[in-house]
């Protein structure tokens, strides 16, 4: 027999072996406050010392799956006077991406619809993600003053090629398709064939993942990708984001842009151009050394670099970016610096090293497995 039980904005569907947990905030799109991150990660503790549990359900009330992390709570909060209450929403929140990215049970993330910044992070280090004809993907943080965050450097520094810097860098919006084909999603299931897929796994009783692979690959379907997609472009893609600074980028998508009429070229440079100067900086290093780190050691850059980013010492961004995108809506941001040329590698540098507060420590992260289930998921 189902139980339901609501605790906040948290739904919870405990069916056989099969728990079933809903994000439950559908007039914010399912943004995770501080209340929903907190009641994930007890739930998650919870379920893998428990021998009924097999496999982990997420997915979101709406037309959202999440589309992101509550961040104007977040600057209300340190606008109230301290920068340690919205390091304390990225602390709980960065535990809960780790312990997604190392969990033991199967997490299946239903991506039925929007699904941006930390829905991605509550999401993409699963061992499963299923997309569908109504998922939109983005990592939209450069135009807020921020990075992407919440493992991202992990995650997208693992795409093809240099995908993952063109995603990360234009906060570009992908589909179904387009997030099966680069690796963000592992199926691709027509939401009609959602409510079937979910009562066959109601069935299992194993967290064997092969066995609930096949579950899922009866349900999924080869996607196909728009002839406009960006994905198409990976050649271009790579040729322009692989290069060394955001403003040779940039140089390179002008020139490309010279010889074609691709529109995304165009909408790449207009992206950029909009974004902030010092979150394209600071965005770029962290996906480029991301290349090269665990999963645990990205999210322990990545909470000193908003530590940094709360602190306000460098730039204020940030905050002015959530004024003018979230708070105000006048998509007028001025930021500060307003251009890459006036970013020098020691402000850069900054957001990279520890806080100097006595009382700040970096990220304490549990010991776990090393393989994350974003890397076993693509084996």
């Amino acid at each position: 027999m189902a139980s339901l039980s609501e605790t906040n904005q948290v739904l919870v569907e405990q069916k056989n072996f099969t728990r079933t947990i809903i994000l439950n905030r559908p007039r914010q799109l399912n943004a995770l406050s501080s209340q929903m991150i907190s009641r994930l990660l007890e739930l998650f503790n919870g379920y893998e010392d428990d021998s009924n549990v097999k496999l982990v359900i997420v997915k979101g009330q709406g037309r959202a799956f999440s589309a992101g992390g509550d961040v104007a709570a977040v600057v209300h909060d340190v606008n109230q006077g301290n920068w340690r209450f919205g390091a304390k929403y990225f602390w709980d929140e960065f535990s809960l991406n780790y312990r997604m990215a190392t969990y033991s049970i199967p997490q299946l993330s239903i991506l039925n619809g929007i699904v941006m910044g930390g829905g991605a992070g509550a999401s993409i280090h699963g061992r499963f993600r299923v997309a569908t004809e109504n998922s939109v993907f983005a990592m939209p943080e450069t135009a807020l003053g921020l990075f992407p965050d919440v493992g991202a450097s992990y995650f997208l520094s693992r795409l093809p090629g240099f995908y993952g810097e063109y995603v990360g860098l234009t906060g570009a919006r992908l589909d179904g398709a387009e997030m099966l084909e680069c690796g963000l999603a592992t199926h691709f299931v027509p939401a009609e064939k959602l409510p079937s897929l979910e009562e066959a796994l109601i069935e299992v009783n194993t967290s064997d993942p092969v066995v609930i692979s096949a579950i899922i690959d009866k349900f999924s379907q080869r996607s196909h990708l728009k002839g406009k997609s960006a994905f198409h472009r990976l050649d271009i893609i790579d040729r322009c984001f692989a290069r060394r600074t955001v403003e040779d980028i940039l140089s390179a998508l002008e020139r490309e842009a010279l010889s074609s009429n691709d529109g995304w070229i165009s909408a790449a440079i207009q992206s950029l151009k909009n974004a902030s100067p010092m979150s394209l900086k600071i965005s770029l290093r962290s996906i480029r050394e991301g290349r090269l780190q665990g999963v645990g050691q990205c999210l322990v850059r990545e909470y000193r670099m908003v530590c940094h980013v709360l602190r306000r010492e460098v730039s204020k961004d940030f905050f002015e970016g959530c004024r003018a995108i979230l708070l105000d809506k006048d998509k007028n941001p001025k930021w500060e610096p307003s251009r890459l040329e006036l970013i020098s590698n020691v402000m850069v540098d900054h957001y990279f090293s520890k806080v100097n507060d006595e009382d700040w420590e970096d990220l304490k992260l549990p010991v776990r497995p090393n393989l994350s289930a974003y890397a076993v998921a693509k084996l």
